[in-house]
């Protein structure tokens, strides 16, 4: 399943999302990943938690849709143990215009579904603003 956590820069989303992810340890059975664009959060997530930080494989300029469908698919291709992705700064990770991203949507669905991996992406933008199949994704 992929899940959005809306909100604007400043309402508290990466804030959410890291105690979503801590308290996940709790329950998962398998890996938990938070991908970030820089490792600005990376101790506040407890030790168990993946970290991974995009800046070591792609600068801002090369990052697209492509691209990181190509990091969530390549990283569930070598750990079939990952039940759950956390994904901080989703805009600055695809650099993409979010009305361009339905393919990705859809194929990010079908991988997690395929893999049984859920995914929770953080999208800074009003919900106002962005297209149905991305807000129809919220939690």
């Amino acid at each position: 399943m992929v899940q959005v956590i809306l909100g604007k820069k400043g309402s508290g989303k990466t804030k959410r999302l890291i105690d979503m992810a801590n308290d996940s340890i709790k329950v998962e059975h398998g890996y938990v990943v938070f991908v970030d664009d820089d490792t600005r959060y990376m101790y506040d997530l407890r030790h168990e938690i993946r970290f991974v930080d995009l800046s070591d494989y792609a600068k801002r300029e090369e990052r697209s849709a492509d691209m990181f469908y190509g990091l969530i698919s390549g990283m569930l291709a070598v750990n079939y143990d990952i039940s759950l992705i956390y994904v901080d700064a989703f805009k600055k990770l695809v650099n993409t215009d979010p009305a361009q991203l339905e393919s990705l949507f859809a194929h990010l669905g079908a991988l997690s579904e395929a893999r049984k991996v859920n995914i929770v992406l953080s999208v800074s933008d009003d919900a106002a603003d962005l297209p149905e199949f991305i807000t129809r994704l919220a939690i």
